[in-house]
Order: structure tokens, then C-alpha cells, then sequence
């Protein structure tokens, strides 16, 4: 508990960096301004340091560039491998971890301890490793480094503590499982083939144990050699040599034939009678041709053999399909008796497995399922029904459905908007699954104690949004809405449609919504806003589409060839931009050379169209192209329920729209919101004379206060954030770059008239780090480059449509790093004050120092550290907020920070987070009731309503991408300044509720996640957490209340982390177990208790042929054992707590069972061999009875 008290006397801040008089803090027009009288703030900052911790909670979606699959057929769970190394483990939903290795290596394979809490994993730097499964986050507890070898396969008999290595060299090792050291026993390649042989029979492909003897090891080469191995004999039974190369082997269950899969589409079934020719060869894709040949087919890579009790066995295989038919999709084939099922899969097919209800090898199999992995889906099909239906997916694995462009995250929601959500969206869920249960059903998970109301919104490529219920650390989809059935579809061939074919001209770039009112608004690419009101009733319904010319004249824009020196900014009123509300003109309308002008990109629907119960669109706002160039996309957007107004800006200007009348209220260029009060003291230019390109880049000059103010911006000129920054009614909105080139593009800043508007989109999932993002073309300079990506040109004018800022012609450089350094490239653009609206708020503020009552008023940050305030008069009652117009008064206060605004929040006098006003929300299209008429009701939480004791006033959080402040107002004192960040800039950065407290928390692009104190800016935490390697990070990293944040780890993954040391403490209770205590099934045919590790212990003994004693130790040199960090303290730790106290009781339950089994069969022996004893001491009594002493 800290006690802050700051006497405000107009002489002191609280950082040295400025005093409350000094321009950056003080009055618009920079002069020292006397504070009002001086009052004490009494704020009692709760948050410590130790309230903070940095860790990862889960992650959602499907794995990315998966590699492998496996599954516990007793413990019913499956795992991932994919190509960064990560591991999903899965069981029953709620049940879902993901391990990481810290090498990066490529997962090769993975092979389950049955039914004992463990996994083996090899990956591509040839390590094994094993993980322990029973804590809530496994962990390694060894790893086996292979030095001189590399591996290609592995397998591990059931029951047993020896696991099987091949490698690339075609020798086969052998692992202890418990102490993960390599025995001395070795099938080398010269051995295993015959002497004669001159040539190598390749990497190894394949190992298996025979079902029928375990003792006989059987192992395929990829040139096609087959070999059984003898283990005690130490020689082959058999050897094979085939013309084709194998990919697979499969046993039939009794051991006495098998199956291979070959490079040539063939499946060869081998009868161990005669191992000569095969017993049967099929081409089950190859047709015979007219000529009499086979038609040549594709590899099968893979194949599984299993019978079943009641019909005819599963042959099922992937590949194999003839390849004269071009564009077939991978298919994954299924024979059951003379029935053959091809199944077309979306995707290439990475591997696949067939569940069966043993887990031993030599028993009839009964598979059941099948589950695919597929390189952007898991699918898993029912094989108990004859159309083969797929079960439906409880996971989240179509997150990437259509690439994620934008994130939003809100906790702590509305309680009841999660089930209303799920209602609405459970009537359009598809059907023809199957009726079975979801068959990986392992684990154990139960509701957390700490949960609450969570909801996660993406956006996407194709216009669709997403609303994921993210309540207790797991992930549903709820809703799903579709922005792209608001416009016509585009006729191909037909003028501006012509353009669009096969581009993304709906993609999301930022939302923003008000879970108290239900109102929802979406920023498109196309520079368009959708606005939707939520319903649960369906509707006929009329799209109002709004028009907004928010782009500069001809006459403002200014030549490259004069006067390159002197400062570039046009007058401020006489060209701003004009709102227009016709309907689209044709393309060719507006100028004489029949370039666009005054058309929207897209065209809205102008009929009434039926809607469905859910969001439903209600208005449409469209910038409109201004002489052949497209509208610049749309950077910052705010939208206030109470207010019922909606503002919006970009690197042009400014827009304030009544959403309830249908009205443009406000349109203004950046410039001219300043009036008199531009603190840059910009100067008029004369305008250009004429449009023509060119070739180059304009480096201008603005006077030396511009210099000296721009310095303090990051060098990337107005942040990488800014693109989808959004006020805090959507504090996690996130998008793609900014104007003019969005991750599509569309809006590029061009010249030419034949180059199409649109790009394909470019998704926050696959965004990298060179800038800019994916495109293949080059930049004629840093500068450009810089310019285009953070949607900042210079303020020309013309620069936001025409070639200055990067010509399009010349793009063949590009950038690839995040560099800070102040190179001479870099300077021309601090010289550079185009100015975008970064981040807008509504709020009840005071929008100037004499102001004696709070407001309704709109906050304005641009891209140059500026912040305006700017009041406004909404009337309060219902009929004449629907009739009178609203008035917008001029800009009242000017604020400056260095770098572009990112975030406002306000506090009262007492450091309580003040919310945004709101409506509640009404349904609209619900039945009359004439006794309760509709009318609108607000909450309004107005900064005086809780301050008696303080007066008047209220605190106001400024974050930009450098700094943050906190400013009293009505009286604009700067109280606290912090300097976030010297050497690097946030991309991210919000006003958060945590521990019924608020706190700052930024993410820079140094990696960097830290948290300030409010209002004192004192730093709570500050963690390297994230080396920022791509943009996609960048753009979806978005905070949210209760200590949460998110972003998409890769193009289908979302990770969730938690800066909370509260719920990194309760993590271990939300998380499931992996491992529940079952026990194994008992073999058929056999013996109540066998050996401990498979087999019959009297017939092959595992440990007497590859333990140390007989096979001796293997070579130092050959591999190299690492001891992991979650040993065996690692698992007493994480296996305490009830239910690993359970475990750990049920094994040595079992352990003392099989101990009391072996002890009644030693006594059965015992007894057996007494009555032999007693059987022969009887007869031998009998014979001896009637002789002599000296007979004998």
C-alpha cells in the first residue's frame, strides 16, 4: 500500500522531462500556464510488484506445420509433433497442453508409453526425449542425443522398457526407457542383409515385433529390403528384397502375414510361409490402360491392416492415386472387404492412425476410428457406420478457417451475452456427423474456481467474424458472422468488379464493441464501417449507406519541384473534405479522363433484405475515391452507445457520424481540427499545377520545431501500432497495416489507372518481419517503405494518393528488420508531419480549462503526439436526440507526448477506473408492448458522480508509443510523466483492471511486456517475455482486464498469457490432467498377470538380452544421455494434490497386486512340486515296505 499525495502548483511534475508550463504539457498554444488553486489528490495505490508474474496459460487452435501423430489407445489421449517443435497433447475437451522443445527441432515421431503417463519423442536433430505426463505441464525428464547417427524411425513394443532406434545409416539401437542409455545389443545394416549384397539397403523405415513371437524383430529399408529379425539367435529368419522402395508395414494380428506400401502405388501382402514373391499385389488406384499396362500412380505412404471379429479387416491407406488425374484433392482410401471408400480430404494428408480397442498387437484389432491429420485440420472418421461420417470437432481447429486479420479480447463480459451468443449461433451449426462420441476422450478437467465471462473475437480475410466463448481457459465458438453479405457480389467482367477477382476486398481490419449494448462495428479494408445492433429476432431490413469524402482536393496538393524547403502544409479550411451521401456514381464518373471519383470500392445492398436473429447491419459508411485514387484505409474508430455516435479517422482527416439519424457530423483534415492552436506552427504552400509522376521521392523540409518534435517519434515514423489502435470501448482490437497498404493493399497509394485497387489479403496469421508485409516488391526507400507500412505519407496532399511517397514503379529494395538506428534514410522522415488520428475516445471530459462541468466530449491522438480534445452538445432527451442535431464545438484542449498516441483512459480523483457511457441494450425489432414503451437508458459515468471529497476533476491517461502521462483536468497539469521506452517503441498499450485496482500495461517491440502503476506511472513489471519475429505478433497482441492477454502464436494458433501472479498461482487448478490412473486391459488367451514388460517372461526376457550384463554398454561416442529438469523431484512435486495422491495409490496397488500374483503362482509351484515330492516318497515307501534290512 502506497499513499500518493501531489500538491498541484503549477511548478512541479513528477519526472524531470518537464514542467507543467512546458509546451509538452502545458496550454495549445505552448505558453506556461498557471495551474487552478492548488487541491491535494489522496490516491491509494494497492498494486505491488509481487501482484505481477509473466507466464503462458494455453493455447487454442490447431497445430501449426504439424509433423507426427500418436495416441494412448488406453488413456485415450493424442499428440501433435510439428515442425517448431511444439507438442499438442488432446484429450476430452477442456483437456488440451502444449509442450514446447527448446531446441526448435522438428518433431520426427511420437510414441505413447501406453497407459503410463509418458511419451517418447524423436525430433530432427536426432534427440530423443522423454516426457512425463503426469503433472498438469509435462516435462522432460531425459533427453538421448544421438551424435554419430541420424534417426529415421522408432518403435516401442507394448509393455515393454526397450525402445527400438532406426537410422538414416540402417542400423538399429536399442534405448532404455528408464534410464534412457543405449544398450550395447546392435543390428548394424551388414548384418541384417546378406554378405552378398552389394549395395546399401538405405535408411531405416520401419520396426515392428512380431504379434505372434516378440522375440522377432522385423525391420524395412527404404529400398525396399524386408528383414526379420532373430533377437536371441542374433540373426535373420528371413530376408526380402523387393524392386520397389517401402514407405510402410503393417502385421496382420496373428503374425503370420503382413502388409507393405510402395513408391509405385502397390500394396504387397507377404505370407512368412514363403517370403520369396509376395502373396498378393494390387493396385488399388491403377486401372489397367488399353495398351495393356498399369497406369503409373502416386506413392502410398502409408498403410494400416486391421481386422475386425465381424466383417471382412480395414485395408486403410493414404495416396496412391493414379497421376493422370490432375487437381484430385489427397485422399484417404478405406477397403473393407470388396467395398472401396475413397475419402477427399481439404488438405494434404500428414499422417493418419487407426484407433482399435486393443492395445495389444497380436489380438483382433476392432478398429473403430480413424483420425486424420491433415496439414490445416484434424478430422476423425467413424468406421462402425457404412458411410463413414466424421465425428464432430469439440477443439477449436478452424480458428484459420479463413486467415486471421484481427483479435479482440473482453473479459469479464455481460454474464448473459456468452448463452445468447451460443443460442443464435447453434441454429446454423452443420449437421451429418456422427452420432457417436468424440473418441479421444482421456483426461480429466473440471470448471476452475476463477472463471468468468470471457469472449475473444477474430477477424478474417474473407469478412467473416468469429466470437469464441474463452471462459476458464478453454475456447468455443459461439457466433459467426459474415460482413461480406451486407454488399453485392461482384459480376466478373463488369468495370470495378473486374478488378476484384480473386482478392480479399472484405477483409477485417479492426472491431470495436460494446457488450452492454450489443452494438457492434467493423472497420474493412475497403475503407468501409459496418455497424450492427444485435437481435433475436429475424427482420426485414433497409442498409442506410452513408458516403464520406475523406480525402483532399487537387487544389491542396503540392508539387515535389518547388520549394522543397519550406514547411508543406495548405490552408486549413477552404479544401477539407466533404461528406457526400449519393449513392455510388459509375466508375467513370467525376472526370473527364474517366478516372473513378466519388465511388465507393464496394457496393452496398439497396434492397431490403430478410436478416437472421443475431447482428444484424444497420448502417454503412464508405470513403469515396477522389479522382482515380482509392480512399485511405481507416487507422483509429470509437463508437459511443449513450452518445449514439460514431467517429473515425485516417491519415486524411477526421469523421464524426450520428448513427442514429443517419447523419455526417463531423469531416475535417487533421489541420483543420487544430485551427489557430497547431502547435507545429504549420505554414500555407502554393498548390500543384499539375498531376503528373514521379520517379522519385520527395525529401521535404519542415521548419526546425517540426524537426525537433518529430525526433522524439519512434524512427518508423507513427508506430506500427497505430494501423489498429482503437479507443478503449474495443481494447484489444488489432488489424492489419495502415494507410495505404493494408495487409491486402487495396488502398494502395498508386498511379496509373489499370492497376487494380485491391490485393490479396494479407492475414495477421501469416504477416513476417520484413517489411512491408509479404509483398514482393520492393521500396525506392527506407522512407517509403516506413511511410507505407505505418499509413503515414507526408502532408502534401497529394502524398496520401500520388507517387511521393513510395512509387510504385520503383519498389525493388526492401526492408527486413525492425532497426532503430537514426541513418541519414531515416531523418527526411522526422522531417515528414503527415499526420494520421491514431487512437479515438468518447468521454464525459472537459474539453477546455474554464470548462466548469463535464461534458460529453471526443479525444483525438494523431500520429505526431497530439492530443485534442473536442466537446460536443448532445441533447438528453430520447425525441429530441432523434430530431435536434448534434453540435460539435471547435477543438478545445491540445496535449503533446512524444510518438504516436496509442491509448486513452480516464480515472476519477480517487484512481478508480472511469467506464465509457453506455446504453443498455434493447432489442429493436421485438414486439410492442404498449404498456413499457422502448425507450433508450443510458449509464453514464460521469466523472463528478463519485468525487465529492476532491471536487471536480477527473485524471486522464495518455499512452503513446515513447510515453505516458497523466493530466488533471479541467486544468491540463501534467501530474506524472513516465518514459516508457528509449530504445525501442510499444506497439500495444492499455488501461486494465486487475486485483480491483488499474494498472498500465504496454508490449513493445523489444519484446518487452511491462505494467505501470496508475496514476503515479510507477513500474510494476517489466519482463522480456517475447523476441518479436514476425508482425503477426505485432498486430494481435492485445491486453484486456483481469491480467489476460493474447495473440496468435502462428497463422492458427492463439496463446493465451496472464501477467496476474494470482492466476499464475491457481494455473495448475484451471489446467486438466493428462493422466488419469486406468487399468490395463487384460490380455485374451493369456495367463491373469504376464511379465511386467510384455511377452512371457519364461520365453523372451527383454532385460537378459539387452541389458548391460549381457549386450555390455554401448559407445560413449555413439550417443549422449542429457538428464532433464522435470525429474523425478520435478514429478513428486507435480504429482501431489489429490489426484496424483490417487495415482500414485492405484500404481502401487497395482504394483502390490502383481507382486501378490507372482507370489500365488510361486506357491502353485510350490504345491505343485510337494505333491510330486509326496507322490514319490509314497510309491517309493510302497516298494520298500516289505524288504529287508539287507535287501537295500
Amino acid at each position: 500500500m502506497k499513499k500518493f499525495r501531489k500538491v498541484l502548483d503549477g511548478l512541479t511534475t513528477s519526472s524531470p522531462g518537464g514542467t507543467v508550463g512546458s509546451p509538452s504539457c502545458g496550454s495549445a498554444a505552448g505558453t506556461p500556464t498557471a495551474a487552478p488553486t492548488p487541491k491535494e489528490i489522496d490516491v491509494q495505490e494497492t498494486l505491488v510488484s509481487e501482484n505481477f508474474q509473466l507466464c503462458k496459460t494455453v493455447r487454442h487452435g490447431f497445430p501449426y506445420q504439424p509433423t507426427a501423430l500418436a495416441f494412448d489407445p488406453v488413456q485415450k489421449i493424442l499428440a501433435v509433433g510439428s515442425r517448431t517443435g511444439g507438442v499438442r497433447i488432446l484429450g476430452r475437451p477442456g483437456v488440451d497442453c502444449f509442450c514446447q522443445h527448446e531446441s526448435g527441432a522438428a518433431v520426427l515421431q511420437l510414441q505413447f508409453l501406453i497407459n503410463e503417463g509418458a511419451l517418447v519423442t524423436a525430433c530432427a536433430d536426432d534427440t530423443l526425449h522423454l516426457w512425463n505426463l503426469r503433472q498438469r505441464r509435462p516435462a522432460i525428464l531425459h533427453s538421448l542425443k544421438f551424435n554419430r547417427e541420424r534417426i529415421t524411425f522408432c518403435h516401442l513394443p507394448f509393455q515393454s522398457k526397450w525402445l527400438y532406434v532406426g537410422t538414416e545409416r540402417g542400423n538399429t539401437h536399442i534405448v532404455n526407457i528408464e534410464s534412457f542409455i543405449l544398450s550395447g545389443y546392435v543390428i548394424m545394416w551388414n548384418k541384417a542383409i546378406e554378405l552378398s549384397t552389394k549395395t546399401h539397403p538405405g535408411p531405416v523405415v520401419h520396426l515392428s515385433d512380431s504379434p505372434k513371437d516378440e522375440g522377432k524383430l522385423l525391420i524395412g529399408f527404404e529400398s525396399g529390403t524386408i528383414v526379420q529379425w532373430d533377437l536371441r539367435g542374433k540373426k535373420a529368419d528371413f530376408r526380402i528384397y523387393y524392386d520397389e522402395a517401402i514407405h510402410s508395414v503393417s502385421w496382420h494380428h496373428e503374425g503370420k502375414q503382413f502388409m507393405c506400401s510402395h513408391s509405385d502405388g502397390s500394396l504387397t501382402l507377404w505370407n512368412l510361409r514363403n517370403t520369396t514373391k509376395p502373396f498378393q499385389v494390387t493396385f488399388p488406384h491403377g486401372k489397367i490402360q488399353k495398351d495393356g499396362r498399369k497406369e503409373s500412380c502416386k506413392p502410398i505412404l502409408k498403410v494400416e491392416y486391421k481386422t475386425s471379429r465381424n466383417s471382412e479387416p480395414f485395408v486403410i491407406f493414404s495416396g496412391g492415386l493414379s497421376y493422370d488425374k490432375a487437381g484430385r484433392r489427397p485422399t484417404l482410401t478405406i477397403m473393407h472387404g470388396k467395398a472401396i471408400t475413397v475419402l477427399e480430404m481439404d488438405y494434404p494428408i500428414v499422417e493418419f492412425m487407426a484407433l482399435c480397442e486393443t492395445p495389444y498387437n497380436n489380438e483382433v484389432q476392432e478398429p473403430y476410428a480413424v483420425v486424420v491429420l491433415l496439414e490445416k485440420d484434424l478430422i476423425v472418421v467413424d468406421l462402425t457406420q457404412s458411410n463413414f461420417p466424421v465425428f464432430e470437432n469439440p477443439y477449436p481447429m478452424d480458428i484459420h478457417e479463413s486467415p486471421v486479420t484481427c483479435t479482440a479480447y473482453f473479459a469479464d463480459c455481460p454474464p448473459d451475452i456468452i448463452p445468447i451468443l451460443y443460442s443464435i449461433g447453434a441454429k446454423h451449426k452443420k449437421t451429418g456427423y456422427s452420432q457417436k462420441e468424440w473418441p479421444i476422450a482421456g483426461g480429466t478437467w473440471t470448471l476452475g474456481s476463477h472463471t468468468y465471462p470471457e469472449i475473444i473475437i477474430t477477424g478474417h480475410a474473407d469478412g467473416s467474424i468469429k466470437f469464441w466463448d474463452a471462459s476458464a481457459i478453454t475456447l468455443q465458438m459461439l457466433y459467426k458472422l459474415k460482413t461480406s453479405k451486407v454488399f453485392e457480389k461482384p459480376k466478373p467482367g463488369e468495370g470495378r468488379a473486374a478488378e476484384l477477382v480473386e482478392e480479399d476486398p472484405f477483409a477485417v481490419q479492426m472491431v470495436s464493441w460494446c457488450p452492454q449494448s450489443r452494438i457492434f462495428c467493423v472497420v474493412g479494408i475497403s475503407a468501409h464501417i459496418i455497424l450492427y445492433r444485435f437481435s433475436k429476432y429475424d427482420a426485414n431490413t433497409q442498409i442506410v449507406s452513408l458516403e464520406v469524402r475523406l480525402q483532399c482536393e487537387q487544389e491542396d496538393v503540392i508539387s515535389p519541384s518547388e520549394n522543397e524547403n519550406n514547411p508543406c502544409f495548405s490552408e486549413p479550411s477552404p479544401h477539407s473534405p466533404q461528406p457526400h451521401h449519393q449513392h455510388p456514381a459509375s466508375p467513370s464518373s467525376g472526370t473527364p479522363e474517366g478516372l473513378k471519383d466519388s465511388i465507393p470500392c464496394l457496393k452496398v445492398k439497396d434492397r431490403v433484405v430478410r436478416v437472421p436473429p443475431g447482428y444484424q447491419a444497420e448502417l454503412v459508411i464508405q470513403l469515396l475515391w477522389v479522382d482515380g485514387e482509392p480512399p485511405q484505409q481507416i487507422t483509429s474508430l470509437d463508437i459511443n452507445s449513450a452518445y449514439g455516435l460514431l467517429a473515425f479517422g485516417n491519415c486524411n482527416g477526421l469523421a464524426v457520424v450520428d448513427y442514429l439519424q443517419k447523419t455526417i457530423l463531423l469531416c475535417l483534415s487533421t489541420l483543420d481540427l487544430y485551427g489557430a492552436a497547431d502547435p507545429y506552427q504549420r505554414l500555407t504552400r502554393s498548390p500543384r499545377r499539375n498531376r503528373q509522376s514521379t520517379s522519385g521521392l520527395t525529401e521535404l523540409s519542415d521548419n526546425q520545431q517540426s524537426v525537433d518534435m518529430e525526433r522524439s517519434k519512434s524512427p518508423t515514423s507513427d508506430h506500427v501500432n497505430g494501423h489498429c489502435t482503437s479507443p478503449t470501448s474495443q481494447p484489444c482490437s488489432a488489424g492489419k497495416p495502415r494507410v495505404p497498404m493494408g495487409p491486402e493493399g487495396p488502398r494502395l497509394t498508386r498511379r496509373g489507372p489499370g492497376r487494380p485497387p485491391f490485393r490479396k489479403a494479407q492475414s495477421a496469421a501469416c504477416m513476417e518481419i520484413s517489411l512491408p508485409v509479404s509483398h514482393t516488391e520492393g521500396y525506392a526507400s527506407r522512407r517509403a517503405m516506413l511511410q507505407q507500412f505505418h499509413g503515414v505519407t507526408m502532408y502534401s496532399h497529394d502524398e496520401h494518393h500520388t507517387t511521393s511517397p513510395y512509387c510504385w514503379s520503383e519498389r525493388e529494395s526492401r526492408e527486413n528488420s525492425f532497426s532503430r538506428s537514426r541513418s541519414s534514410s531515416v531523418s527526411s522522415i522526422d522531417r515528414d508531419t503527415k499526420e494520421a488520428i491514431t487512437t479515438l475516445q468518447f468521454g464525459e471530459s472537459y474539453g477546455r480549462k474554464s470548462d466548469a462541468l463535464p461534458t460529453p466530449c471526443l479525444w483525438v491522438g494523431t500520429s505526431l503526439g497530439v492530443v485534442l480534445l473536442i466537446p460536443m452538445s448532445i441533447p438528453t432527451d430520447q425525441e429530441e436526440r432523434m430530431e435536434e442535431p448534434v453540435t460539435i464545438g471547435p477543438s478545445g484542449a491540445v496535449l503533446m507526448l512524444k510518438g504516436s498516441v496509442l491509448r486513452f483512459g480516464f480515472l476519477d480523483c480517487m484512481g478508480a477506473l472511469i467506464q465509457s457511457p453506455h446504453e443498455v441494450w434493447r432489442d429493436l425489432n421485438a414486439p410492442e408492448d404498449p404498456d413499457r414503451p422502448r425507450r433508450r437508458k443510458l449509464v453514464n459515468f460521469s466523472p463528478s458522480s463519485s468525487q465529492d471529497a476532491c471536487g471536480e476533476g477527473h485524471l486522464a491517461v495518455v499512452c503513446s508509443e515513447r510515453q505516458a502521462k497523466v493530466f488533471l483536468m479541467p486544468s491540463q497539469s501534467c501530474l506524472f510523466v513516465h518514459n516508457i521506452t528509449e530504445s525501442s517503441f510499444v506497439l500495444r498499450a492499455d488501461v486494465v483492471s486487475v486485483y480491483n485496482s488499474v494498472c498500465l500495461a504496454c508490449f513493445c517491440a523489444n519484446g518487452h511486456v511491462m505494467t505501470l502503476s496508475l496514476p503515479s506511472l510507477r513500474p510494476l513489471m517489466d519482463v522480456n517475455y517475447l523476441p518479436l519475429t514476425d508482425m503477426r505478433i505485432a498486430r494481435t497482441f492485445c491486453f484486456t482486464n483481469g491480467g489476460q492477454a493474447l495473440y496468435l502464436s502462428s497463422p492458427t494458433e492463439i496463446q493465451r498469457i496472464t501477467y496476474s501472479q494470482e492466476m499464475c498461482d491457481n494455473l495448475q487448478e484451471m489446467l486438466g490432467e493428462l493422466f488419469t490412473p486406468i487399468e490395463t486391459p487384460e490380455a485374451q488367451n493369456r495367463g491373469f498377470l504376464k511379465g511386467f514388460f510384455g511377452g512371457n517372461a519364461h520365453t523372451f526376457d527383454r532385460e537378459e538380452l539387452f541389458g548391460e550384463a549381457a549386450a555390455g554398454k554401448a559407445s560413449r561416442s555413439l550417443a549422449q544421455h542429457i538428464p532433464g529438469q522435470g525429474g523425478m523431484e520435478g514429478m513428486k512435486v507435480a504429482a501431489s494434490g489429490a489426484v496424483g495422491e490417487l495415482a500414485r495409490a492405484r500404481i502401487a496397488l497395482d504394483e502390490r497386486g502383481q507382486r501378490l500374483g507372482e507370489l500365488e503362482e510361486r506357491t502353485a509351484l510350490m504345491m505343485t512340486s510337494a505333491e510330486t515330492f509326496s507322490k514319490h516318497a509314497h510309491e517309493l515307501m510302497l516298494k520298500c515296505k516289505d524288504k529287508k534290512w539287507y535287501q537295500f
